[in-house]
């Protein structure tokens, strides 16, 4: 599982969440023009995740999930967020099927957060706690998961 990192596990499901729309929409539940607000729910998650990206260089430390990470971040969007790349992803993935409209692709949604929050986080938070010990430990109780 290591071989998928995040961005390509975003990318599947982008493309599934496509050809599930395609093949087996069921049914149209954000008809047009409603389906447009999906533009800018992705653009938003787009702005999340750049800005995470730009912040993980200012402060030269590791953005890949496997690799050991040089930095405790706590300031910027980790101020009230433990992953705001993976809520990036999510929210763009929200807007992708909110623009799609057909319900299917919701649950790839749902299968996303799953896997992120069960296995990518927890191997996070594991290497975190191993490497940053109770700064990061104190960090966590104050600062949600999620959001």
């Amino acid at each position: 599982m290591k071989k998928l990192i995040p961005p390509f596990l975003f990318l599947l499901s982008t493309i599934t969440m496509i050809l599930l729309h395609l093949l087996a929409p069921f049914y149209v539940i954000f008809p047009y023009p409603l389906n447009l607000l999906g533009v800018f729910i992705l653009l938003a998650g787009l702005a999340i995740g750049f800005s995470v990206m730009k912040q993980f260089r200012q402060v030269n430390t590791e953005i890949h999930t496997f690799k050991k990470p040089r930095k405790l971040v706590t300031q910027g969007l980790f101020r009230y967020s433990r992953n705001p790349i993976y809520l990036g992803f999510v929210v763009c993935l929200t807007g992708i099927w909110l623009w799609l409209g057909s319900a299917s692709p919701g649950l790839v949604v749902l299968v996303f957060v799953m896997v992120t929050n069960f296995w990518y986080i927890r191997y996070e938070e594991k290497n975190m706690e191993q490497t940053f010990g109770d700064d990061y430990l104190l960090y966590k109780k104050s600062v949600r998961r999620w959001l």
